[in-house]
């Protein structure tokens, strides 16, 4: 591959944040490919943003997310915070609404742990969810940070339901700002000083709203591995290919693209449905002020294929070669 378009795609793939995701091959592996079930029942499919648990007319979902200590280090109360954002976001991604979080705090001490606690205090209140419990320990050699959540959906939205002939579509809050030089896009937090806790609620709870209605059955929430990244997941899981048009992926005024492709937003998702459906998807975030737009289209190909500007590539063959090896 050359020019730009290539070079762009290439440097977005041999990124730290894609290859972390291959970690998740390993688990998978050493799993079996899905975790047995709690009851005898059906495997719960691992690589989704939660397990789906299936309960009375509904499911409980869990899911849980780890903070290197570097990032713990550097932004104590932000990492606290984000301990409660990123998780109530793959409920949300999952069609749910959050019940409660646990956390897991190793700190050098009181002091140390005092920001990072604000943090998961303030992250709670926002969002209305309680910590009911965790681990503590003061006594640590370093910082770091772990919160696991429990949510329950009525309808699912899943990794493994995006289907070729889909529509691809792209939601994310534009109205934040970047936390240098992390790849943080921060619509949410008091950092970015733009949002209410009610406003936040109502956001997310357009997820479910949209599962409940049947517009789609897939989705996932925009993770480190950026928006392209997001994109092979859900086509992995889903067993299908994507083509996606940069040119049409909401985007902050003077964002440049390979930083925002690298970006992890506090609210932003990737939803597959069928055409008809997809205007009624774009008006709900859109009457929120959420940005929102059909971003591309799926496929039988197991293909990442990238346009631009007129220039089309292939970011990725998922035929040859899996990336975290949670296919059908």
């Amino acid at each position: 591959m050359t020019g730009p378009l290539a070079a762009l795609l290439r440097d977005l793939r041999d990124g730290g944040a894609l290859s972390a995701k291959r970690d998740i091959a390993a688990t998978v592996a050493a799993l079996g490919g899905a975790a047995l079930g709690y009851d005898g029942g059906d495997a719960i499919r691992l690589g989704d943003d939660c397990a789906a648990i299936p309960d009375g007319d509904g499911y409980l979902l869990l899911a849980g997310e780890g903070f290197q200590d570097g990032f713990v280090g550097a932004m104590p109360w932000f990492a606290g915070y984000c301990g409660v954002m990123v998780n109530v976001s793959d409920i949300a991604a999952m069609g749910g609404r959050p019940v409660a979080v646990v956390d897991a705090l190793w700190s050098e001490g009181a002091e140390a742990a005092a920001p990072i606690l604000r943090g998961l205090r303030d992250g709670a209140r926002t969002y209305g969810v309680p910590v009911v419990g965790g681990h503590t320990s003061m006594g640590s050699l370093h910082n770091s940070l772990s919160v696991a959540i429990l949510g329950r959906a009525r309808r699912l939205l899943t990794s493994f339901d995006a289907r070729p002939g889909e529509a691809v579509i792209a939601a994310i809050d534009l109205r934040g700002r970047w936390h240098d030089p992390h790849p943080f896009w921060d619509a949410s937090s008091a950092l970015c000083g733009t949002a209410s806790a009610a406003r936040l609620r109502a956001d997310l709870d357009l997820l479910p709203a949209i599962a409940e209605e049947g517009l789609s059955r897939a989705a996932k929430d925009i993770s480190m591995a950026g928006l392209l990244g997001t994109a092979l997941m859900l086509a992995e899981c889903s067993g299908i290919g994507m083509t996606v048009t940069l040119d049409d992926v909401p985007r902050p005024e003077g964002a440049p693209l390979e930083r925002w492709l690298r970006a992890f937003p506090s609210y932003g998702f990737l939803l597959t449905a069928r055409p008809g459906d997809a205007d009624a998807i774009l008006a709900r975030f859109r009457g929120r002020g959420i940005a929102a737009a059909v971003i591309g289209c799926c496929d039988g190909t197991r293909r990442l294929d990238v346009v631009s500007g007129g220039d089309r590539e292939t970011f990725w063959d998922l035929a040859q070669a899996p990336l975290m090896g949670c296919g059908p």
